[in-house]
């Protein structure tokens, strides 16, 4: 089995202005970079990884802080494995999130399926929810770098809201049909 290699960044920020710590977590959150400890965070070794690190490395120096980038490995595959584990536990509580938002979009689309609340203006807001979802599970499983385990049922969630927006959508449709063929309400 290869080593597992990761970036291992360090940093230092002066505390004031707050705004700047928070630019730097939110960025290399946003990478998927997993904490070990304050200031001490993990990327897979990527050439991606390097160069966005370095660029944030040089932010950092401006920022008046102090950053120390380098290259490290497990000492034994227990240690990569918990390292791993990490990272699956990070996605994995994206993956939560993004399904509890679908559990939550089939329940509304329920309800308006129930109370027959069937037009364009809301199937536009329901396409637009999806679409969000789309985006949100492909920035999450852009940095699930070893395959969370919440991935599948993820996906297979969005499977499922894209099925029941169809149907809303063909309920939609029929309902339109059926006003456009109706007289005018007196």
């Amino acid at each position: 089995m290869k080593t597992l290699e990761w970036l291992l960044l360090t940093y230092k920020i002066p505390p004031e202005p707050a705004r700047k710590r928070i630019a730097v977590w939110r960025k290399l959150k946003g990478m998927g970079a997993v904490y070990m400890q304050g200031g001490v965070c993990l990327l897979p070794k990527s050439d991606d990884h390097l160069r966005r690190l370095k660029m944030l490395e040089n932010e950092i120096a401006e920022m008046e802080g102090e950053a120390v980038l380098m290259t490290t490995a497990g000492l034994d595959p227990r240690e990569e494995d918990k390292i791993v584990r990490r990272f699956n536990a990070d996605r994995d509580e994206e993956y939560k999130e993004l399904i509890s938002k679908c559990e939550a979009y089939e329940k509304e689309i329920a309800e308006e399926t129930r109370v027959k609340h069937f037009t364009y203006a809301e199937l536009e807001e329901n396409e637009q929810e999806f679409a969000k979802f789309k985006t949100w599970f492909a920035k999450i499983g852009k940095n699930d770098f070893y395959a969370a385990p919440l991935a599948k049922v993820a996906q297979d969630w969005l499977a499922k809201c894209e099925g029941i927006l169809d149907a809303y959508a063909h309920n939609v449709f029929a309902a339109q049909e059926e006003n456009a063929g109706s007289p005018p309400a007196p």
